[in-house]
C-alpha cells in the first residue's frame, strides 16, 4: 500500500489549518500592540520593553516547553495553548475598549502571550513525524514553513486594515477569534494521537538536562545547532535592524521598508516551495550550502549601491535560508528518537531565535558608536563565512548525513 498524501491526511490538515490561524493570530498581536503603544505613548522605549517582554520569556521557556512536549500529549498542549491566547487577547480587547491598557499590564500580557507560544513550537513541530511518513518529513516541513512565512506576512495587513476599519480593540478581538479557531481545530477529541512515548517521568532539571546530553552526543545535531546559531546570528537577526537602517541611509520610504521585509519573505516561500516538492538527499550538505548561499548573499547586501539592488539581494537571502533550516529540521526529526522529540526540537527553536536579542544589541550598540552599518554587516558576513568554511572542512558526518 502506497504512503497516504499529506492533504489526504486527515491529522495533517487540522493541524495544517489551526498553524494557519495561530500564526496569523500571533502576528496579529505583535503588530496591533506595536501600534497601540507607538499611538499612545509615542514611546520608543516603550515599545523596546514590551517587545523585549514579548520575546526573552518565550525564548527563555522554549527549552522547559520541549520537555513538556514529550511528557504530554501533544494536541493538548496545543489547544491549551492557543486557548490560552484566546483568553489574554480577549482581555486585550476589553482593557482597550474600556481604555485601562496601561503599558505595565500590557509587559505583563505580552510575556505571557510570548511565554505560551514557546510551548506550541516543540509540541507542534514534534508532532509531525508522529503523523506523516519519514519519506514525507521534507515536504510537511517545507508546507508548514512555507505557510508560516505567509501567514505571518498577512497577519500585519490583516491588522493593519482591521485597526484603519474598526480600531485597536477591534485586530484584537479578530486575533482572538483566529486563536480560538486555532484551539477548537486542534481539540484533542477530534485526533487520535499515538500514546506518548516517555513513560518513565522525572524532575524536570532532570529531563532538561538529558535533552541536552542527547544533543551533545549526536555530532550531526551539533553540528547542526552551529549552522542554526551563525544563520540566525550573522544574517537574520541582524538583518532585521540593517534593514530600516539602510532604507533611512537611501532616503527610503514606510513603503520601501514594506518592499523589503516582503521581498525576504517571497524569498523564503519560494524556496520552501521548491523543497516541498524536490527531496533532498544529503540534508547536512544542502544546509551548509544554503548558509554560504545566504552570506554570499549578504555580503551583496551590505554593499549594494540602491534601494532597488537591496530589495532584489534580500529575496536570495530568503531564499537561501529556507535551505538551511528546513533540510535540517527533516533529518533531526528523522534521527531523533520519539521519546525526547520536543527537548530536541525545543533546543533547535532555541538555536533559531534565541540569539535575535543578542544580534539587536551588538548591532544597535556598534552603530551608536558611529561605526557605518555597512561596516558592520561585513563584518558579521566574514565572521560567518569562516564558521561556515570550517564546517565544510572538518563536519564530514554532517555532510554526508
Amino acid at each position: 500500500m502506497g504512503v497516504q498524501p499529506l492533504f489526504k491526511n486527515r491529522i495533517f490538515v487540522l493541524l495544517f489549518i489551526a498553524g494557519i490561524f495561530g500564526v496569523v493570530s500571533f502576528s496579529m498581536f505583535l503588530t496591533t500592540t506595536t501600534w497601540f503603544v507607538i499611538s499612545d505613548s509615542g514611546s520608543a522605549s516603550s515599545l523596546g520593553l514590551v517587545l523585549i517582554a514579548a520575546t526573552v520569556p518565550r525564548i527563555m521557556m522554549m527549552i522547559f516547553g520541549g520537555m513538556v512536549a514529550d511528557r504530554y500529549k501533544k494536541t493538548t498542549i496545543m489547544f491549551v495553548t492557543n486557548f490560552m491566547q484566546a483568553v489574554l487577547l480577549f482581555l486585550l480587547f476589553i482593557f482597550v475598549s474600556n481604555d485601562v491598557l496601561s503599558i505595565g499590564l500590557l509587559l505583563c500580557i505580552a510575556a505571557g502571550f510570548g511565554m505560551l507560544d514557546a510551548f506550541f513550537g516543540p509540541a507542534s513541530s514534534s508532532m509531525i513525524p508522529k503523523i506523516v511518513a519519514k519519506s514525507q518529513l521534507q515536504r510537511a516541513n517545507a508546507l508548514f514553513q512555507g505557510v508560516d512565512q505567509i501567514s505571518f506576512v498577512a497577519g500585519p495587513i490583516v491588522a493593519g486594515i482591521l485597526m484603519e476599519s474598526i480600531g485597536v480593540s477591534g485586530s484584537y478581538f479578530i486575533a482572538m477569534v483566529l486563536a480560538l479557531l486555532s484551539a477548537v481545530i486542534i481539540y484533542p477529541r477530534f485526533i487520535k494521537e499515538a500514546p506518548v512515548a516517555l513513560q518513565e517521568k522525572q524532575k524536570p532539571i532532570t529531563e532538561i538536562k538529558q535533552g541536552l546530553a542527547y544533543i551533545r552526543n549526536s555530532n550531526f545535531l551539533m553540528t547542526g545547532l552551529i549552522v542554526l546559531i551563525t544563520l540566525n546570528f550573522f544574517v537574520f537577526g541582524t538583518l532585521n535592524i540593517a534593514i530600516p537602517f539602510l532604507v533611512e541611509n537611501y532616503g527610503g520610504t514606510p513603503l520601501n521598508l514594506s518592499y523589503m521585509e516582503a521581498s525576504l519573505g517571497i524569498g523564503l516561500v519560494a524556496g520552501t516551495g521548491i523543497l516541498s516538492s524536490v527531496l533532498v538527499k544529503k540534508k547536512g550538505k544542502t544546509s551548509l550550502f544554503g548558509l554560504l548561499g545566504a552570506l554570499i548573499a549578504y555580503i551583496i547586501f551590505a554593499i549594494a549601491p540602491n534601494l532597488t539592488m537591496l530589495t532584489i539581494v534580500v529575496f536570495f537571502i530568503g531564499f537561501s535560508m529556507s535551505f538551511v533550516f528546513i533540510p535540517f529540521f527533516t533529518a533531526a526529526q528523522e534521527q531523533a528518537e520519539d521519546y525526547i522529540m520536543g527537548r530536541v526540537m525545543s533546543i533547535i527553536f532555541l538555536a533559531m531565535n534565541g540569539f535575535d536579542p543578542i544580534s539587536y544589541a551588538l548591532v544597535s550598540g556598534l552603530s551608536a558608536a558611529n561605526i557605518p552599518i555597512q561596516a558592520i554587516l561585513l563584518s558579521f558576513a566574514a565572521i560567518g563565512l569562516i564558521i561556515t568554511a570550517v564546517l565544510f572542512s572538518k563536519a564530514h558526518t554532517y555532510k554526508n548525513m
